[in-house]
């Protein structure tokens, strides 16, 4: 039985988490870290990770990007491996990771759905033969709660893009006021935010007399629960360092 601590437990993606898990055989959620510690679950959860006295073979962080800091300390504190699902983070957050990879096993992905690290792997195949003649465009959109513009997931498949090319792109975050040609130099990135959207990637391929367009459609946010789950499975048999969804494939 893999025991599992859930920082964020009482987010959406915490809960989400915690009801995947409940019908998990093979796991459970033993505490939970929310800085709204009130709401009444099946486990005992802290207001902090200092506060945390219940021990876990590993810690799922589904919160803010503030709070990863603090949790990685924690994590290097009580030797815990840790899947890190937070997005939009900071150079202190990156700092604190490689630090507490020194020490434990670290997973971070800018996003856990499988189907969208898929994408990102075809994105890697067809970019050099695309990169000389095809433009490039991300679209993405979400839900109006979402804080971050744009999405860490459309900087993923942004640094796919470029990580796959020989002359490196720079972005283009909307064009408002911009008045120039696009150059194959760039690739440009747009943020659309509405309702209740849990997430949707396009990558537009866009050459002479003809375009390719690769699509992700998350219609549920249980999809980064099963990939968060999946991840922890992973990292807790892994060696102290930094893993990804590339090492999980």
């Amino acid at each position: 039985m893999l025991n599992v601590i859930i920082n964020g437990c009482n987010g959406r993606m915490g809960q989400v988490l915690t009801n995947l898990i409940a019908e998990t055989e093979d796991m459970q959620v033993v505490a939970g870290i929310d800085t709204k510690p009130d709401q009444i679950n099946d486990y005992p959860v802290f207001g902090s990770p200092s506060e945390c006295t219940v021990k876990g073979d590993v810690i799922i962080d589904f919160s803010h990007y503030t709070a990863v800091p603090k949790l990685l300390q924690y994590c290097i504190d009580v030797k815990t491996p840790v899947v890190v699902a937070t997005t939009a983070l900071d150079d202190e957050c990156f700092a604190m990771l490689k630090k507490a990879s020194e020490s434990i096993p670290v997973f971070r992905s800018a996003n856990m759905s499988i189907g969208i690290n898929a994408l990102a792997k075809a994105i890697t195949a067809i970019m050099p033969v695309l990169e000389k003649d095809f433009n490039v465009e991300i679209i993405e959109k979400h839900h109006t709660k979402k804080l971050d513009s744009p999405s860490g997931t459309a900087i993923l498949l942004a640094d796919k893009v470029n990580d796959a090319c020989e002359q490196k792109k720079n972005y283009i975050y909307g064009r408002h006021s911009k008045h120039d040609e696009f150059h194959m130099s760039d690739i440009g990135i747009h943020a659309v935010r509405g309702g209740t959207i849990p997430g949707e990637h396009t990558v537009i391929f866009a050459g002479p007399d003809e375009v390719i367009e690769l699509n992700h459609l998350a219609l549920s946010r249980e999809i980064f629960a099963n990939g968060a789950v999946t991840a922890a499975k992973f990292i807790v048999k892994q060696n102290n360092g930094q893993y990804s969804m590339d090492d999980l494939f």
